[in-house]
């Protein structure tokens, strides 16, 4: 077997000149023959300055290369694409599965023994852990961690929970411009990703349940020095995983790894973003998701976590209680314990030096915890054949069952002209319908399906409606929000044959969203419906690749061709 330097040369017909040419060529970086001939250790550089979640990952970078060649390994350093949130049109999600492809192809294309991966804005770490699964290198994930919290008028405030309560207030004249703009300063107080339960934090915690990163990783706030030690330090087993040409994710991750992410997906409140992303990765190998498994797990697994969108803490509150191993710790036997991490250890091993810490109130027991069931359930009915999610965590108690009238929204740009216009028709108890939002309809299936509470009613104190879509909505967020109705409209999905005054049903209990329309009816409005084109954003380049491929949202988003077995797959 070739490594280091040796492995996957260039190909000139001739395997000696094109090492011959390869050492020459890195030699022009000052390298000597004695690091050249050590194992080689890759490691992503997803640093932009469009991206602030990622500010600190220079600093994460040189720490990941001292634990490496403390190893006696050899760091290689290499850019791929980053990508931030607030930062990418239309949405980040339309740019994951190109971030996937890019990680992939270039630890395939350059010479490394084992791969490391910084990321940590939402959409980087699911399109990298996707990636390291289909290169199947042995891999070491380092979330970038959490920003620290912010402080406004002695409340405690974190991006972005805080950020759409306070905008909501802006919007019902409750904040005026001068404190929205003090806000806007205070709301992100460093660099590092979103510090409540966000789809961030839900990724970082999945990945270290997954054993796929190490443990404490994915809460150690950004700034905090112990996030660089823990850098070298996976740095030092990286470097180990070279010399030893494994694990590689294929050898420990297992059926009980993706269980065990489900598990903590649901206890921790995670984001709904979060099931579209393990869906994705889990989709790039032998094992599969299942979303009725996943909404059985709901029912059995309370959600522990005190966080916001779902409770009041946030993520550096989780890390100094804790952490993930603590939590593991309390879920006792609804995690498998005996699932492998990248080190070698078992979670049993891990759990087993959590830490105890007294009086903290983040990490609740089963006992006791912030809500009795999980974080997600999965709807399904007329409206959504292949199935719905809904966050209860963080949505309204007395909306779980709900009955209202539709005020539909033909598209993004149709929600965003009419919600605030006065003369909408619209009362509090109306449920809002966002179609033409989904994976191909928007494109991308942008976080739209945070639909805003129309202006002339949250002046009039209301905070909360049932809002259904074939969007996704950020995992900051708070509401009884109905998301990734499957399939979408703009594919010829039932929400497409909603009207204006139709009822439609929640059953959050029942795991049901109905459009109390009559089937015979529904039959006369799908006949009507135009076939799918193609639109003119997907005539050419990655837009065409995107549009032609792209799965559904019980699918994850993947592109049908990325699969583990491919179309047929």
């Amino acid at each position: 077997m070739t490594d280091g330097l040796r492995k996957g040369l260039a190909s000139y017909g001739d395997a000696g000149f094109s090492l011959f040419l390869r050492k020459a060529f890195i030699k022009a970086m000052g390298y000597s023959d004695d690091a050249l001939d050590r194992p080689i250790v890759g490691i992503t550089n997803t640093y932009s300055d469009y991206n602030p979640c990622h500010g600190n990952v220079p600093q994460i970078l040189e720490a990941v290369k001292r634990g490496v060649m403390l190893s006696g390994a050899m760091p290689f350093v290499f850019p791929t694409i980053s990508i931030a949130e607030s930062f990418s049109h239309p949405t980040s999600m339309y740019i994951r599965n190109l971030m996937a492809m890019d990680t992939e192809e270039m630890i395939r294309a350059q010479p490394m023994d084992a791969v490391v991966v910084v990321g940590g804005c939402d959409k980087t770490l699911p399109a990298q852990i996707m990636a390291a699964l289909s290169a199947d290198l042995p891999t070491v994930v380092i979330p970038v961690g959490p920003m620290v919290v912010g402080h406004h008028k002695g409340e405690v405030l974190g991006a972005c929970t805080d950020c759409r309560r306070l905008w909501a207030k802006y919007r019902a004249g409750e904040i005026d411009d001068v404190e929205i703009e003090a806000v806007n300063g205070r709301l992100a107080p460093s660099v590092g990703t979103c510090m409540v339960m966000g789809t961030a934090s839900t990724m970082a915690c999945i990945t270290e349940a997954m054993g796929l990163s190490l443990p404490m990783s994915a809460t150690i706030p950004a700034p905090h020095a112990e996030r660089f030690r823990s850098a070298e330090a996976s740095g030092r087993v990286a470097a180990a995983m070279a010399k030893a040409k494994g694990p590689k994710p294929s050898e420990f991750l297992t059926a009980s790894s993706f269980r065990n992410a489900q598990v903590v997906l649901q206890a921790i409140g995670g984001s709904t973003n979060g099931l579209i992303h393990l869906t994705a990765m889990a989709h790039r190998t032998q094992h599969k998701i299942d979303l009725e498994v996943f909404d059985k797990l709901g029912r059995e697994v309370p959600v522990l976590i005190d966080l916001k969108p779902s409770g009041d803490h946030y993520m550096e509150h989780f890390h100094h209680a804790g952490g993930v191993p603590k939590l593991m710790k309390e879920l006792g036997d609804l995690i498998d314990l005996d699932a492998k991490t990248i080190t070698g250890a078992t979670l049993r091993e891990v759990v087993a030096t959590a830490e105890e810490v007294p009086g903290q109130d983040a990490i609740r027991t089963k006992d006791q915890p912030i809500k009795p069931e999980g974080a997600l359930a999965i709807l399904h009915g007329n409206l959504a054949p292949r199935g719905a999610v809904i966050k209860q965590s963080a949505a309204s108690e007395r909306l779980l069952q709900h009955t209202g009238r539709a005020v539909v929204f033909e598209s993004v740009e149709d929600m965003t002209n009419r919600v605030d216009d006065p003369n909408l028709d619209v009362n509090a108890d109306d449920v809002l319908v966002l179609r033409n939002a989904g994976p191909k309809g928007a494109p991308g299936m942008p976080e739209a399906g945070y639909l805003p509470i129309p202006k002339k009613l949250a002046r009039g104190g209301v905070k909360d409606m049932v809002r259904i879509s074939d969007a996704r909505m950020s995992g900051t967020a708070f509401g009884t929000i109905v998301l990734h109705i499957t399939p979408e409209s703009a594919v010829g999905g039932p929400l497409a044959l909603v009207r204006n005054g139709d009822m439609i049903r929640l059953d959050v209990a029942g795991r049901r969203i109905d459009l109390l329309v009559d089937e015979a009816e529904l039959k006369k409005r799908q006949a009507a419906v135009a076939p799918p084109g193609t639109p003119d954003w997907a005539k050419r380049g990655y837009a065409w690749l995107f549009n032609e491929t792209i799965l559904q949202a019980d699918e994850g988003c993947d592109f049908d061709f990325m699969r583990e077995n491919g179309k047929g797959g």
